[in-house]
């Protein structure tokens, strides 16, 4: 493994007098990064306050996860993990609708090729337990408060594109496949080797794109901002809620939140975030107790689009789990090698720069990163990444990376992994609880996205427009994320375009040799569909 054995040492968790000496300030004003949130010691408790035991001394957790090095709290850290819990508590509900049924008989249900479903209530069992169990190691091992659970975009991917051509454990095994190659891309340090070679200016566009990204996630989830069909005679390709209008009481919900959650952020509210999803997930209970707008289920466009605000019927059930070691190698010998290797590709690319543009965005927020733009602890989170895609293919989930989301616990102040064990421990119990947390309704999480992505916004000041071998790159990896829906789209069309405007500017030398390979990478992945026709002709 190609790392440096003293800073993975001293990186870790873990008492370091070097990092004691000369701690972190990720709330302190940065004269070159106006302040991307409000002032962290009013909106989420008392910055650098050490949480001591007996006898003024440290206590072991405080020491483990460097808590007060980090100029945070548990009682931070805990709400952070809350808070992270709550906005990616969707993709429990969501991921079984995009890889799994709830039958057979379902027209719109994704079925392999030989026409079998995957149970929605087995994807989403398996869907929580690798969430929880991934999220808490990463927070172990990398000492971050970066939560991970199935991958959006690359569920999509399996469900739609590769599971029609073999079984679902065939599919799944190629997501096995891409894990591996992942983890062997960090063994040998090639995926921190590029993670480094990014231009500073252009990791600072993967964050602003990523608060777009979450920003338009959120507007869409609640219903605020709607895809226009083709037979509604415009060109506009999403409108105002329904017919231009809020026209919805759960869109009115989203609403009230983000006016809620924006005063409360504005008035540097402790726990602001926190209090803002749990006081919308009341008015929506109480909401719909009078309005029984009902559940959209698809078809009911004025309902409520992911959970439920009302009391369930039951608090408790068990999880079946009957999908886990349900993988096969067998689609190297069902389609041709060459086609499967180029399903391969398409899912590391995708796993991979999704990840780094991801840690990037969340490093920045968190103020984890140091004078040149690098994370601690990289190398540890880059494995556990690749950890999380092999377990998703084991586990027929789908392959687990690091989420955006992450960006509303750092926002509440989250800073250490501490924030993850929380949150993986609330994925864990949300296996057995899941009747109780569909009562928080996605209108009522989606405004912390909205706002956060507010926050991150202001990286845009640390890019240099007046260079146009940047500012062009840049503008690229902001607006093709949330247009487009992928990280992965964003980040390849500025580095190509960085690459091409350096090569014919005269400035090719300042290119880092892994940009160009990198470059022709992403060339190769938006050329995918072509040279399938082509394979396939």
């Amino acid at each position: 493994m190609a790392t440096d054995p003293k800073s993975e040492a001293t990186d870790g968790p873990g008492p370091d007098p070097a990092r004691e000496t000369a701690p972190p300030t990720p709330g302190a004003a940065d004269p070159a990064r106006p302040a991307a949130a409000p002032d962290r010691s009013e909106t989420s408790g008392h910055q650098g306050a050490p949480e001591r035991g007996r006898g003024g001394q440290r206590s072991a957790v405080d020491r483990f996860f460097k808590i007060s090095d980090r100029n945070s709290t548990i009682g931070r850290e805990v709400r952070g993990g809350i808070v992270t819990f709550v906005t990616m508590a969707y993709i429990v509900v969501l991921n079984p609708l995009i890889l799994g049924s709830f039958s057979a008989d379902d027209p719109g249900a994704h079925r392999d090729l030989f026409g079998d479903v995957l149970p929605v209530g087995q994807v989403a069992a398996v869907t929580a337990l690798v969430a929880g169990v991934m999220t808490i190691l990463f927070g172990m091992v990398a000492n971050a408060p970066f939560a991970l659970a199935a991958g959006l975009g690359i569920n999509t991917l399996v469900a739609v594109t590769i599971a029609p051509q073999m079984s679902w454990a065939e599919a799944m095994g190629l997501v096995v496949v891409n894990g591996l190659v992942v983890l062997l891309l960090v063994l040998t340090g090639v995926r921190k080797a590029v993670f480094d070679a990014v231009p500073g200016p252009l990791k600072s566009a993967i964050a602003v794109g990523i608060g777009l990204f979450i920003t338009i996630i959120g507007l869409v989830d609640a219903g605020f901002v709607r895809r226009l069909p083709d037979a509604a005679g415009t060109t506009v390709p999403v409108g105002l809620g329904i017919n231009g209008s809020i026209a919805s009481w759960p869109t009115l919900v989203f609403v009230v939140g983000l006016v809620l959650m924006g005063v409360l952020v504005a008035k540097r509210v402790r726990g602001a975030i926190l209090i803002g999803v749990l006081a919308t997930t009341v008015f929506a209970i109480v909401l719909e107790a009078v309005v029984h707008a009902g559940p959209s289920a698809g078809v009911n466009p004025k309902g409520w689009n992911l959970g439920y605000p009302g009391l369930p019927e039951d608090i408790l059930s068990l999880p079946d789990l009957s999908l886990l070691g349900e993988v096969s190698f067998g689609a190297w010998g069902r389609i041709p090698a060459l086609t499967a290797a180029l399903l391969v590709f398409t899912l590391v690319l995708t796993d991979f720069f999704d990840t780094i543009g991801t840690m990037t965005g969340l490093g920045k927020e968190a103020g984890l990163v140091d004078a040149d733009g690098q994370l601690p602890n990289t190398n540890r989170a880059l494995f556990v990444d690749g950890v999380g895609a092999v377990a998703g293919g084991v586990a027929s989930s789908s392959s687990n990376t690091v989420y955006i989301e992450s960006a509303a616990g750092i926002a509440e102040g989250a800073r250490t992994g501490l924030a993850n064990v929380v949150t993986g421990l609330l994925f864990l119990a949300a296996m057995f609880l899941t009747p109780l947390y569909q009562v928080v309704p996605i209108e009522a999480a989606a405004p912390a996205l909205v706002v956060v992505g507010a926050m991150m916004m202001a990286q845009v000041a640390e890019i240099d427009f007046s260079d146009f071998t940047i500012a062009l790159p840049a503008f690229l990896t902001i607006v093709v994320m949330p247009f487009t829906y992928s990280i992965a789209n964003g980040i390849g069309a500025g580095f190509i375009t960085f690459v091409l405007l350096r090569v014919v500017t005269g400035k090719s030398r300042r290119v880092h040799p892994l940009m160009w390979f990198v470059a022709v990478a992403f060339v190769v992945y938006f050329a995918i569909g072509p040279i399938e026709a082509a394979l396939n002709a």
